[in-house]
């Protein structure tokens, strides 16, 4: 807290109510929270508030005046002063609350209902004009979870959340095909109310698209994995699998490796008025986790006839 109230204000210390209204009017437009988002401007608003709130009352002006930045330590003192002296003056000295040292008598919650420690009150609405008088309300936010597949086809979704009061607020939102990670989805008027004819903010939703066992998303690209037996990944093959968009067969080349991406092109997810994504199939090879005789039979063959040592740098 500055150390003088008035140049805190910007006015003279012979200033009158009037010169100290207008100052306060002028930067509390300038520092209130509601229109000033930069760092330290609600500290500054507290700060000419509580200026303003000393200043604008005759008492505790006065007393502000005669003993300085210190004025409720002194005059609580003097008061219980003049409480003790006419109490042994048979005057009676109860009534009257001790004043705390250091407190400062303001806070933010005050400010915002209007109320100050002088018993001066704020008329917000007169304060700040047309910057309150009609004002939009705040946008609210809200994430949403999809598979992969729910993002790829989109469709209609049911949304409910809990309203600013804890009532359950039901929205119904359209998911566009495609739908990539991070995409906000702007539900106009779903926000909180507005100030009198200001309106509703807006109700904004960001989907999170989040990877399951088989599918994964990066961008607008899809990566699945693609089970293939030994022998396929050997010899190659046509393998049937399932993607996002349907059916699909992917062309796996001889001598296969897990850990290979097979591109499908344009089969990634759908951009309507642009570029599709791409699938990759990732090759993962599966053994079988029984083994008939003839099966174990032929792979001791294999283990036999075979010189390849995966293990060799070469």
């Amino acid at each position: 807290m500055a150390d003088d109230y008035y140049q805190l204000l910007g006015v003279s210390r012979s200033a009158d109510a009037k010169e100290i209204q207008r100052a306060y009017r002028k930067l509390a437009r300038k520092y209130h929270p509601d229109v000033n988002k930069q760092p330290g401007a609600e500290d500054r608003f507290k700060e000419i508030s509580e200026a303003y709130h000393v200043l604008s009352d005759p008492e505790s002006r006065a007393q502000y005046d005669r003993f300085g930045p210190e004025f409720r330590r002194y005059a609580g003192a003097e008061r219980e002063y003049a409480s003790q002296s006419a109490g042994g003056a048979g005057g009676g000295g109860g009534g009257r609350s001790r004043a705390r040292p250091g407190a400062s008598g303001f806070s933010w919650s005050s400010a915002q209902a209007g109320a100050g420690p002088g018993g001066a009150s704020v008329d917000w609405d007169d304060l700040f004009g047309d910057v309150f008088g009609s004002r939009r309300g705040m946008d609210s936010e809200a994430e949403l979870e999809l598979t992969v597949e729910e993002a790829f086809h989109g469709g209609p979704r049911t949304v409910v959340l809990a309203g600013p009061d804890g009532e359950r607020q039901t929205f119904e939102i359209r998911i566009p095909p495609g739908a990539l990670d991070g995409q906000r989805i702007r539900v106009s008027g779903g926000g909180r109310p507005g100030r009198q004819d200001g309106g509703a903010g807006d109700l904004v939703i960001t989907l999170k698209v989040r990877p399951d066992r088989r599918l994964r998303l990066d961008g607008k690209n899809i990566e699945m994995d693609l089970l293939i037996s030994p022998w396929e990944a050997a010899l190659g093959a046509s393998v049937s699998t399932r993607a996002p968009g349907g059916p699909i067969t992917v062309r796996v080349p001889p001598g296969s490796s897990s850990g290979r991406r097979l591109r499908l092109k344009g089969q990634g997810m759908p951009q309507p008025g642009g570029k599709p994504g791409d699938l990759f199939a990732r090759v993962k090879i599966m053994v079988p986790p029984h083994l008939t005789d003839r099966e174990r039979e032929l792979f001791e063959q294999l283990k036999r006839e075979s010189a390849y040592d995966p293990r060799s740098s070469s």
